[in-house]
């Protein structure tokens, strides 16, 4: 893979790196315990009924995005890893150089077009 692309796919992957890791920060804290997981926050919006009912859905609403955003980080930062290691652009399942638009497309893509899924 020619550098101009690698150092351009790079800065990708890094700006949205950046762009989950605040978006995660408004709705979730990363948890202390285990490396790379984030906790969905839960706002303790008051005592009544409908504060506590509006603090349960607002988690329930959270919890599945973390859960996304945690996930596409985590695929960001292999990606990021792969690029250090001058593993970048193989598939994962036949170890294949992977089509150049298949990571403009992607830059954080794990295996070729035929394997996805």
């Amino acid at each position: 893979m020619e550098q101009s692309l690698l150092d351009e796919l790079n800065l990708s992957l890094e700006k949205e790196k950046n762009n989950l890791t605040q978006e995660l920060r408004g709705i979730a804290t990363p948890d202390k315990n285990v490396k790379g997981d984030w906790d969905a926050k839960y706002e303790n919006m008051g005592d009544g009924w409908d504060e506590n009912a509006q603090e349960v859905t607002e988690y329930a609403t959270r919890v599945p995005l973390e859960h996304e955003l945690e996930i596409r980080l985590q695929q960001v930062e292999l990606a990021l890893k792969k690029i250090d290691d001058s593993t970048y652009g193989i598939c994962e399942v036949c170890k294949s150089v992977m089509d150049e638009n298949r990571l403009k497309a992607n830059p954080a893509a794990a295996t070729c077009v035929q394997h996805a899924q």
